[in-house]
């Protein structure tokens, strides 16, 4: 074998060897361990105009992301839709029975102010802030939410607040005193760099002052918040979000960091325009958790029958090679974003069986207010819209036994792989580590099969969801319609 070339990507948490081969183009995908990337020293910025941190430092914070975060299960509020009244002071009520669902952290989508200039629909999108150090008059006032995070840490979870970056609504504060700080269009007007979103303009981060007001305002809420989800967070300089990472962690240690990755065409279109787009790979350098949309969109043929479930799962444990031996990923079935999960999975059952391969899967689980009571109205981000608390359909019940398996040990550090079984579209999953294993049957079409599983025994095993018996024999499991967890024990 004669190798002719052979070209190094580097992306510090999954690069690319191209290896040219007797012709062929051979890609390896591989980890780069921290100490080994110091050796090489400091690789240098291209702009030195771009404030720099210190790459061992950071190396060193963004190894520490603790496995751990792949037993929690994050609860998300749209303050706004969440109650009657639409306020911080009313969710306090809630918290119990959010903590009782097996929540570990809330994550509040915007509290700040709404924009007013070019606002969507009758209250504005959240989204379009116009005041990144103030809450929104409506929601009530900086000591109501700090009452109500007092109230989040008293119950043991956390707090974690959406952070809104990469622009501001037209009117903002930052428009009325610090103009350098956006983006220009070639016409010198206000503008967005890749899409014509016309409640928000750029900022723009060829500005190094910029930065320092953006983490310093991060600063101020990790006084107070233990956490920040990061809106469209790759369209933002990885400089950036490593300084900030750094910074904030003098304020808040252990601070926890989930990216809104975004899709891989979003991330083409933008590369292609010369504008900042990071892989999930390179996210990871500076964030403890990222979204599922590198995959999202192979779930979403599947549903549409566009695609087909092996496709889905294929994506899945390729991501478990692709990214840090570490890596965390956000898995949900529905967010503010996305249709809710009831209407398009109409089956209650099928909904249930696709619920508990949620919970199972390597990552961190998302839960949209109103999942639990299998809500098919996503409320509207620009109208004043509740979530749709109708009890009739309640599963917290169900959620509530798939957060304790969740707790698992396997869950954070086994050895992870999924498969199709040939014959049905069921999920089988496994997690093994020191001779321990846990295996989940998941029929996400209610099929009634025989399952052929991979190196368990035959014998009588408990399932953890209800405690009823599942049965093995000559290496297959029966699944009468619905999903199963158990240990796997001799």
């Amino acid at each position: 074998m004669s190798i002719d070339t052979v070209i190094l990507h580097e992306d510090f948490s999954a690069s690319q060897a191209v290896i040219k081969c007797n012709g062929t183009l051979i890609i390896v995908i591989y980890t780069v361990c921290a100490s080994a990337i110091c050796c090489f020293g400091e690789k240098k910025a291209a702009d030195a105009s771009v404030p720099q941190i210190n790459r061992k430092k950071w190396l060193s914070l963004a190894r520490e992301t603790g496995k751990e975060l792949r037993h929690k299960v994050i609860y998300c509020i749209y303050v706004r839709s969440h109650t009657v009244d639409g306020t911080f002071n009313a969710i306090v009520p809630d918290l119990d029975r959010i903590k009782n669902l097996g929540a570990d952290m809330i994550w509040f989508m915007p509290i700040h102010p709404c924009g007013r200039v070019n606002m969507k629909g009758s209250a504005g999108s959240p989204y379009a802030i116009q005041d990144y150090r103030e809450v929104n008059p409506e929601y009530g006032t900086k000591q109501d939410f700090e009452n109500l995070v007092a109230e989040i840490h008293s119950r043991g979870m956390k707090c974690m607040i959406d952070v809104v970056y990469n622009h501001t609504s037209p009117d903002s504060f930052l428009v009325k005193h610090h103009p350098e700080y956006f983006y220009k269009t070639p016409g010198g007007e206000f503008g967005n760099k890749v899409a014509d979103w016309g409640d928000i303009i750029d900022l723009d981060f060829n500005n190094p002052e910029l930065w320092d007001y953006l983490i310093e305002t991060l600063k101020m809420w990790a006084g107070i918040v233990d956490g920040f989800r990061c809106d469209v967070a790759p369209l933002i300089p990885l400089e950036f979000w490593r300084r900030a990472r750094m910074e904030v962690e003098t304020v808040r240690p252990g601070c926890v960091w989930l990216a809104e990755t975004v899709e891989g065409e979003f991330i083409k279109l933008n590369r292609g325009q010369g504008l900042t787009a990071l892989s999930d790979g390179e996210t990871y350098q500076a964030f403890d958790i990222t979204y599922d949309y590198d995959v999202i969109n192979f779930m979403r043929d599947y549903f549409e029958g566009k695609g087909g479930l092996r496709d889905y799962i294929d994506m899945l444990n390729r991501q478990d090679v692709a990214y840090p031996e570490n890596y965390v990923k956000l898995r949900f079935l529905e967010n503010h974003d996305r249709p809710r999960a009831k209407s398009f999975i109409h089956s209650e059952s099928d909904l249930l069986n696709w619920t508990a391969f949620l919970y199972f899967q390597k990552g961190t689980t998302l839960v949209y207010a109103g999942q639990e009571v299998q809500s098919a109205l996503k409320p509207s981000l620009f109208e004043v819209e509740k979530v749709d608390w109708d009890r009739k359909r309640d599963i917290s019940g169900f959620m509530r036994k798939l957060y304790g398996i969740k707790q698992q040990h396997l869950f954070a550090d086994g050895d992870y792989f999924l498969e199709k079984d040939g014959d049905s579209e069921t999920i089988i999953g496994y997690y093994e580590k020191d001779g321990q294993k846990i295996a989940g049957v998941f029929p996400v079409k209610s099929e009634h099969v025989n399952i052929r599983l991979s190196d368990v025994p035959d014998g009588c095993y408990k399932d953890l969801i209800n405690g009823q018996d599942i049965n093995v024999r000559n290496g297959a499991v029966h699944t009468p319609g619905r999903a199963v967890i158990f240990k796997v024990e001799g």
